[in-house]
């Protein structure tokens, strides 16, 4: 392995776009330390590892929901905003967790989960105590569908599936009507129609930006503005409920809505926050008018259309093979997309998706070659980067058994459905799973070879990897050839380099099969970027001679002659113009 050593610098990372050189580290607490042997991650073992954090060299913590919550979805159902679920703490934890990551230059930004809540937040709670409540319209209650009987089939006030399996309504029989809830049945989605619920919103913001947290990643924020009419969704052939998608993403007033949030919450605020919309099926169209600066809406969206490219139809449950070609068309669109205004994360993985070096490497015999190059050939587009909770150890996807040995609500569902109505098998449905389950990255971190990976010294609340025992971070952190290592290496190049930053992005060979290939570029310097995604050498044709003076700045080889790649290699060059 090459590289150019150097170590996170400050000299890119201030001003108004100083995310656009900065890195995000994601934390889903429930999997990363757990500090009392509950068996639950938690604050206080978030707080033993931030120099682990501050080594690597991130610039930001993304911290998944830590709220009140029953914990129907893991936290995402949250039944109080401003108060902090026992089983990661207390708020006294999360100001010390605060001030450990400021005091290491280290920003905290919380998960922003208002597209619903818990059904048992009390807002809900009144919501649902009578039809006159004055918090009735603070969430989406219909009544049944005209001439059903209401609770049965098809009563339902439209066919909109719920995203966890099931309808998108679910009938309460005290008062006689149907509440909407786009994923858990226990999480109904708030009416951000009404302005009380969106100023209830904006007052909870600003009390965590009051508190000292530096922004929020927002959960499904294009979710929020629904089609007042709620039309009846298209239906594929063979789903039970129909897509309401169309009336829902990116919906009528959600350009109004977020110029409002921006300016009830974040306008005039002296210090670098950062917001981040997380928004599946996002147009690029509807990208750039989120992100761009004078329209003062969100930082960057994240999105999801590289991660349903190996998915039939979108479908996670019908898992195929990856093609590079639509992997470079998908990322390389979105790149140019974003050229002149806007801003976009680049992720492989995180607590949704399966673990990167498993979907998009070689778990096996090229784990630790495939990671690397992973990181190298993601970091190096332009975005900001965001780096998931042991993806820079090259931790795989795990083996899950049988349906008992999964947690994840969207699974438990899946398969009852698939095994009840569907008329599949249950070995049919566990193969389905295994590829793309979110499960996969929720196993808790592997920090050393001792029992449960050094993550806890109770009984875990999911299974570890049995592969921690030679995947771990003790493994790692004085190895100067690791994953880890390597990581840090990309995320220095990034905080050092301006042309990582803020170069022009070049696709090259977009009709190879094997080979990413492209260029950064900034007036008087340039870099390249090869990855050779297979376990087979690759001749590259990118014009050798322009760069045969080239200095090498990364690498997951020894230095080689030419741009010839090895198995799973990266080359990351550098030259003067």
């Amino acid at each position: 392995m090459t590289s150019q050593e150097t170590q996170p610098g400050t000299e890119l990372r201030s001003g108004r776009e100083w995310f656009k050189s900065a890195v995000v580290y994601q934390i889903y607490p429930r999997s990363f330390a757990d500090s009392d042997g509950d068996g639950v991650g938690d604050l206080r073992g978030i707080i033993s590892r931030l120099d682990y954090l501050h080594n690597l060299g991130v610039d930001v913590v993304w911290l998944s929901p830590v709220y009140r919550s029953p914990q129907d979805d893991n936290g995402y159902d949250i039944s109080d905003y401003q108060d902090i679920d026992p089983v990661f703490g207390d708020l006294a934890a999360l100001d010390e967790l605060l001030n450990g990551l400021h005091a290491r230059g280290m920003k905290l930004v919380m998960d922003l989960v208002v597209n619903h809540t818990s059904d048992e937040h009390p807002w809900f709670v009144e919501s649902a105590s009578s039809r006159d409540n004055p918090k009735r319209d603070w969430y989406w209650w219909q009544p049944p569908r005209p001439g059903s009987e209401p609770g049965t089939p098809g009563a339902e006030p439209n066919n909109w599936g719920s995203a966890f399996s099931g309808p998108a309504w679910e009938y309460d029989p005290s008062s006689g009507e149907y509440y909407l809830h786009l994923f858990s049945k226990k999480q109904p989605d708030l009416n951000w129609e009404n302005p009380e619920v969106r100023a209830a919103v904006y007052d909870m913001m600003n009390w965590w930006l009051d508190r000292g947290v530096d922004g929020f990643r927002m959960d499904v924020i294009n979710f929020i503005s629904k089609d007042p009419r709620l039309p009846e969704g298209p239906r594929a052939e063979g789903m039970l409920y129909g897509d309401g998608g169309p009336h829902y993403i990116s919906g009528p007033r959600i350009h109004e809505f977020l110029q409002e949030m921006h300016q009830e919450v974040f306008a005039g605020r002296d210090k670098d926050l950062l917001t981040v919309g997380e928004m599946p099926g996002v147009t690029v169209e509807d990208a750039l008018l989120f992100t761009d600066p004078s329209r003062e809406e969100v930082d960057m969206v994240f999105q999801f259309e590289h991660v349903a490219l190996d998915q039939e139809g979108g479908n996670k449950w019908r898992p195929k093979k990856l093609v590079l070609t639509d992997l470079k068309k998908s990322l390389g669109r979105w790149q140019d997309a974003l050229g002149e205004r806007g801003w976009n994360s680049l992720y492989w993985g995180n607590h949704d998706q399966a673990r990167a070096v498993s979907r998009f490497g070689d778990d096996g015999r090229y784990r630790e070659l495939s990671a690397k190059m992973l990181a190298a050939v993601l970091h190096l587009h332009r975005g900001t980067p965001y780096v998931y909770q042991g993806e820079e150890l090259g931790m795989t996807n795990m083996a899950f058994g049988a349906i008992s040995d999964y947690r994840d609500i969207e699974v438990l569902n899946h398969h009852r459905e698939a095994t009840t109505h569907l008329g599949h098998t249950d070995a049919e449905v566990l193969a389905a799973l295994a590829p793309l389950n979110r499960d996969n990255a929720r196993t808790p971190v592997q920090w050393d070879a001792s029992r449960h990976g050094g993550f806890t010294t109770g009984a875990p609340w999911i299974a570890v990897n049995p592969n921690a025992n030679t995947i771990n971070a003790a493994a790692q952190i004085d190895d100067p050839e690791s994953v880890y290592n390597f990581y840090r290496q990309v995320i220095a190049l990034r905080h050092t380099d301006p042309v990582v930053a803020y170069g022009d992005f070049t696709m090259l060979l977009p009709e190879d099969e094997h080979v990413y290939a492209f260029r950064r570029s900034l007036p008087g310097a340039e870099l390249l970027v090869l990855g050779n995604f297979s376990a087979t050498v690759q001749p590259v044709d990118v014009g050798d001679a322009a760069w045969s003076g080239a200095a090498s700045v990364l690498g997951n080889y020894p230095p080689g002659t030419g741009l010839t790649l090895r198995p799973w290699e990266v080359k990351v060059l550098r030259r003067e113009l």
